[in-house]
């Protein structure tokens, strides 16, 4: 049986959460909000850059497999948890309501998208187009979902200061790397290996920051054993639920393979990147961001986990 590496970046996170949890007071003790504002800025000026406008164009011609993909992103799966939404009656309930409905509205991940889907033979082209503009979806869209509900929690939300945020810290950093691409773009491929690390220390930045500060607080004192089990088994439904429909639609619409692997892979997939970044932008400061993130990062491990496995089945069964 083929071996299935260990995600590191999902060790990465599980050594974070453990560091937040014994040093807690270090986020008291460094300017970690403008850090990671900064390094936010930067993600996004470098995602601009790895942005082709030839393979953009290119990429429009699938539009059935990326209507699906990014419907069953934006649209498929927070009306789903939003099916839940009468049974989260008492305050904690609500909280972690919340944090699955924010779980739902984010876009794809980029990197793990194409590298399972490349792994189960899928169509490659379409994976990078979804990945890649589910995040410029995502930065319109999740606001919206979760302002239904914010408004409602938070007498601070306001979406006009959200999407102002959006626009200073993500959408001119895109903007700017999108109109230099042609002339640095080639850096991009040349430097991927760093840049990935570097975006990988910016969001453990952040979720360390959101952990060590609910650590100090005492949140997770209020999410027992039972509570996790709940979760991890509400997590399993709905990938399995939306992987699985996902399936049956590429079917009735007469999808080859290949573009139906592509349609389930990354039509299941969470981004951890925009979720640490949204979650610092989108909730307030009293909000427990731990329990928001808490979710998202057991789906990231649980999928990725599952995903490799069925990715690596149907990559020997084709060879």
């Amino acid at each position: 049986m083929k071996h299935i590496k260990i995600d590191t970046f999902v060790l990465a996170i599980i050594a974070t959460v453990t560091f937040a949890y014994f040093f807690p007071q270090l986020q008291r003790q460094l300017p970690l909000d403008l850090i990671g504002s900064i390094g936010v800025s930067l993600i996004f000026f470098f995602y601009g850059l790895k942005l082709s406008p030839e393979k953009i164009k290119s990429g429009l011609k699938n539009w059935k497999l990326h209507a699906l993909v990014q419907l069953s992103t934006f649209l498929l799966f927070p009306l789903v948890v939003l099916l839940f939404y009468p049974v989260a009656q008492t305050e904690e309930a609500q909280q972690l309501w919340l944090s699955f409905l924010f779980l739902g509205a984010l876009p794809s991940t980029v990197s793990s998208s194409v590298v399972m889907v490349s792994m189960a033979k899928g169509n490659i082209p379409a994976a990078i187009f979804n990945a890649s503009i589910s995040g410029l979806i995502g930065i319109a869209v999740t606001p919206l979902w979760m302002g239904l509900f914010l408004q409602n929690e938070t007498a601070d939300f306001s979406l006009g200061s959200i999407y102002l945020k959006l626009i200073t810290e993500i959408v001119i950093p895109i903007y700017l790397g999108f109109v230099l691409q042609r002339f640095w773009g080639t850096y991009t491929q040349r430097y991927s290996k760093q840049l990935v690390l570097f975006d990988r220390a910016v969001i453990l930045l952040i979720i360390y920051k959101s952990f060590a500060e609910s650590f100090e607080e005492g949140i997770f004192s209020a999410v027992s054993i039972t509570d996790l089990i709940f979760i991890l088994i509400a997590i399993l439904v709905l990938f399995f639920g939306i992987y699985n429909l996902i399936g049956w639609i590429s079917g009735r619409m007469g999808f080859s393979y290949e573009d139906r692997i592509t349609a389930q892979f990354c039509g299941t997939k969470k981004s951890v990147v925009h979720g640490a970044v949204f979650a610092k932008i989108l909730f307030p400061a009293a909000f427990p961001i731990g329990i928001v993130l808490l979710p998202l990062m057991l789906f990231h491990a649980i999928q990725i986990f599952i995903i490799s496995i069925i990715a690596s089945r149907l990559g020997r069964e084709i060879q």
